[in-house]
């Protein structure tokens, strides 16, 4: 049972409203000043609070005010109730962080369509998806209503093959792109020609999405590690659910904060560590990344170029460093995959 915290200074609508929400199933605490309501909201936090702008003692704005300064108390959802219709007055509240209105006179059904939207937003901003395919799933099956799998089957599914450009630095993004079967890596070349592997994705996975919403240009190359199957999901569809949902914005923005610190992690790992530190990093953030099976050794196919380019070093000097982890006993190479024995050798080179 959500808790409603209503301040009003008016005692018959206090009352009124206070019986309206009882009925439609709400806790409610009341105060009939801000100064009570303030006190109330610290001494028993709400779920949400609907408060009167003018009021005695302290009136509408200053409630949200000293609510904002507690942290505590920050983030309920807040709805003022108000008789002024300014747009003055409306956009005062929105910017001291107010969540909506709900405008004297009002109908019963006008307050608790509010009251349960912002309840409803809240409760999804307090979720924690996971930070892959299947996170983003959920994510956009909560704030538009219906599974990504709609937007995926509705779209063309297409066959690259290995080696095949997805797109390059410097091209704008027409679509998100959904991997159904296969790798496909994202690297950079520098101006020698040298190549620098900057993520892969597998089975699952979008990318392609960074550029979208920064609306620019690629900043690097997709490839295809092997043949794939790849859902084109058009540009238009993303910008909508993104710009249509502010709170699904933020869920994805917080997806894509974990993928910032892996990269702040690899570069770090480029500058100061040795380069056997650096395969031994490398092949554990594969695993971490592509292993689903907690019971059996990870095993991975890819190629030599490819690892290389991950560990920052040249292929020759990636060979000889996992023919020495072979001889340590700390990987098995078997028709050309890279298999783990001992992850715990591998950690303690990074110590």
């Amino acid at each position: 049972m959500a808790h409603i915290l209503l301040i009003e200074d008016n005692h018959d609508i206090r009352e009124n409203t206070t019986e309206i929400l009882e009925l439609a199933g709400y806790k409610v605490s009341s105060a009939a000043n801000g100064k009570a309501g303030v006190e109330l909201a610290i001494s028993n936090p709400p779920d949400i609070i609907v408060c009167d702008i003018m009021m005695p003692v302290l009136d509408g704005y200053g409630v949200l005010h000293l609510l904002n300064r507690n942290p505590q108390l920050t983030g309920i959802p807040f709805i003022f109730l108000t008789a002024k219709a300014e747009r003055a007055d409306f956009r005062k509240g929105m910017e001291m962080g107010a969540d909506d209105y709900v405008t004297k006179p009002f109908t019963d059904i006008e307050l608790l369509t509010a009251i349960e939207s912002r309840l409803k937003k809240s409760e999804l901003l307090k979720k924690d998806y996971a930070g892959d395919a299947d996170g983003m799933r959920q994510m956009i099956r909560d704030f538009k209503g219906h599974d990504l799998s709609n937007i995926t089957n509705a779209n063309e599914c297409h066959e690259y093959l290995k080696k095949q450009l997805l797109y390059k630095e410097g091209s704008y993004p027409r679509y998100l792109f959904h991997i159904k079967k296969g790798k496909i890596k994202t690297f950079k070349i520098n101006e020698l020609g040298k190549e620098f592997t900057t993520n892969i994705f597998s089975e699952g996975d979008f990318f392609g999405y960074t550029a979208i919403l920064e609306k620019s240009a690629y900043k690097e190359n997709a490839e295809a590690m092997e043949d794939c199957e790849i859902t084109l999901i058009a540009k238009d569809d993303f910008d909508q659910l993104i710009e249509k949902s502010p709170e699904a914005s933020k869920k994805f923005i917080h997806l894509l904060a974990s993928n910032v610190s892996e990269k702040e992690q690899q570069l770090l790992g480029l500058a100061y560590n040795s380069l056997r530190k650096r395969v031994a990093d490398t092949l554990i953030s594969l695993k971490k990344k592509f292993h689903t099976k907690t019971d059996e050794q990870f095993s991975m196919h890819i190629s030599r170029e490819d690892l290389a380019n991950l560990a920052g070093t040249a292929t020759e000097s990636l060979i000889r460093t996992l023919s020495d982890f072979k001889s340590e006993k700390i990987i098995e190479i078997k028709e050309g995959n890279i298999v783990i024995l001992d992850e715990e050798k591998l950690n303690r080179m990074l110590n």
